[in-house]
C-alpha cells in the first residue's frame, strides 16, 4: 500500500549541520508578504542561526500570496531573553500584530535589551504602536511614512536605515542590503560577547 502520510513541510528551513551561532525570532502573522518572510528566514538559517517563527497563536502560517509553513510557535511559549535578534517582516501581518499586546511587549523587550530588531515594509508599524518610534530615524513602505512622522520619528527614503537597535528597510528589493547590514551587526555582537566572556574569565 502506498504511503499516504502527510509529507514533511517542504518550506521549513533545514539547519546547515554546523554549530549554532545563536537564536533569532521572526515575529509575524497571516498575510505576511511572502518574500519578506522567506528571504530572511532562509538567510538566517544559512548563516547558522536557529530560527523560531513566532505568531500570535502558533500553528499554520499563510502568506499574502499563498505560501507559508505548517507550524509556528505561539507568543505565549517564547521568552525574548532566549533570542539574539528579532525580525519583523511586512505585508498585512503587522496590521494584526500591532493589536496584540503580547506582540508589542515582545518588541519592547528587544529594544530595552538593545538587541537588534530588523523590520521591513509595514514592519515599522510595530515600532509606532509600541511607542518606540519617537526620536528615531527609520524607513518603511512609503504609505507608513505619515504614521512614523506623527509618532515623532524621522522617515528617510533610503534602502536601509539604522538607529540604535533598529534596522529598517522599505520594500522587498531592499532585503539584500538590509540582511547584509543585519549580518554585520550580528557578527559585531558576537565578537563583543566573546570578548566580554574572555574578559570575565581572565578577571
Amino acid at each position: 500500500m502506498a504511503d499516504t502520510a502527510r509529507p514533511a513541510d517542504n518550506r521549513v528551513a533545514l539547519p546547515t549541520g554546523e554549530p549554532t551561532r545563536g537564536r533569532i525570532a521572526v515575529l509575524t502573522a497571516d498575510k505576511v508578504e511572502d518574500v519578506e518572510f522567506f528571504y530572511p528566514y532562509y538567510r538566517f538559517t544559512e548563516a547558522g542561526y536557529d530560527v523560531d517563527v513566532i505568531t500570535p497563536t502558533g500553528g499554520e502560517l499563510t502568506g499574502y500570496r499563498g505560501m507559508g509553513i505548517q507550524q509556528t510557535v505561539s507568543l505565549v511559549d517564547v521568552d525574548p531573553a532566549d533570542y539574539d535578534m528579532l525580525y519583523v517582516p511586512g505585508g498585512l501581518a503587522p496590521t494584526e500584530l500591532r493589536t496584540v499586546p503580547a506582540a508589542l511587549d515582545f518588541v519592547r523587550a528587544f529594544a530595552a535589551a538593545d538587541k537588534p530588531v530588523g523590520l521591513v515594509c509595514h514592519g515599522p508599524q510595530m515600532l509606532v504602536s509600541a511607542g518606540l518610534a519617537e526620536g528615531r530615524r527609520m524607513t518603511s513602505w512609503y504609505e507608513v511614512r505619515p504614521e512614523v512622522e506623527e509618532a515623532g520619528g524621522t522617515w528617510i527614503d533610503e534602502p536601509v536605515v539604522q538607529d540604535g537597535p533598529f534596522i529598517t528597510a522599505r520594500k522587498p528589493g531592499d532585503l539584500p542590503a538590509e540582511l547584509h547590514a543585519i549580518m554585520q551587526r550580528l557578527d559585531k555582537q558576537q565578537v563583543t560577547q566573546t570578548e566580554r566572556a574572555a574578559s570575565q574569565l581572565a578577571s
